[in-house]
């Protein structure tokens, strides 16, 4: 299976049991607040603040913190401005790293990225020396011991999903990004359980990595996420299941 989607599956089942719910709930809010700005508050008219209230009302962030953010990206409150910008890097191994942030101080996150990845075997690399490996896609995860792969293909298949595979003891739906709101409507409609549902930038290839450059890069990876900064970091590694589970347990 595909080391970054592992990762995600992974990083997802750590989240919901994870003590750093205000941390989650600040990165939910900057994203609320940076749609809103970006396309109104009204979510039936912007399509981003639609998807990112639902990803903060699923990790059960209270309604008064979504108004104000909302509020703040309206300018109705007043708060910090945030700019969203794309870093671009590698990992040790020459992993490929997208790494989406948003600040309210460019020059102070670029220099803690760039700290992080030169003291954990990495890089950071010029405007779109990996972007074009990576294209933005939907993708809706669904327990594999809550529906049958059939009944789950069909169901797809009928909403207009690109793809269905299945990674350990889940199924992985994938839509193009135009075609991820009206899939997961279809599929929700349909009855069918969906555990969790992102756009995620899904690497046309994979770098295998092993050994110490495999813990190396799960520990950058870690690192990355914690950064009050990221929003979502995108990696093209391939790493062995019993290192995943080796650093993960």
């Amino acid at each position: 299976m595909s080391g970054h989607s592992k990762w995600a599956t992974t990083k997802h089942r750590k989240a919901a049991v994870d003590a750093k719910r205000g941390k989650i709930f600040t990165r939910l809010g900057k994203e609320i607040a940076v749609a809103a700005r970006m396309g109104g508050g009204d979510a039936e008219a912007n399509p981003r603040l639609r998807l990112a209230i639902g990803k903060a009302r699923e990790a059960n962030m209270p309604a008064d913190n979504i108004k104000r953010a909302i509020q703040r990206g309206t300018g109705e409150l007043p708060g910090v401005a945030y700019e969203e910008i794309v870093y671009e890097g590698y990992g040790p191994g020459g992993v490929a790293l997208l790494m989406e942030v948003t600040t309210d101080n460019r020059n102070r996150t670029v220099g803690e990225l760039r700290h992080l990845l030169t003291k954990h075997g990495g890089k950071m690399g010029e405007t779109g020396c990996v972007a074009w490996m990576f294209h933005r896609k939907g993708v809706v995860q669904v327990p594999a011991d809550k529906m049958s792969e059939e009944a789950l293909m069909e169901a797809a298949l009928t909403a207009g999903a690109e793809d269905m595979q299945r990674q350990d003891d889940t199924f992985e739906v994938t839509t193009t990004q135009e075609d991820f709101e009206p899939v997961l409507g279809a599929l929700k409609e349909a009855g069918v359980p969906v555990a969790e549902a992102e756009l995620r930038m899904i690497p046309e290839t994979d770098v295998k990595l092993d050994g110490a450059d495999a813990e190396r890069m799960l520990r950058l990876m870690e690192l990355l996420e914690d950064h009050d900064d990221m929003q979502a970091v995108s990696a093209n590694f391939d790493i062995p299941d019993e290192i995943m589970e080796r650093v993960f347990s």
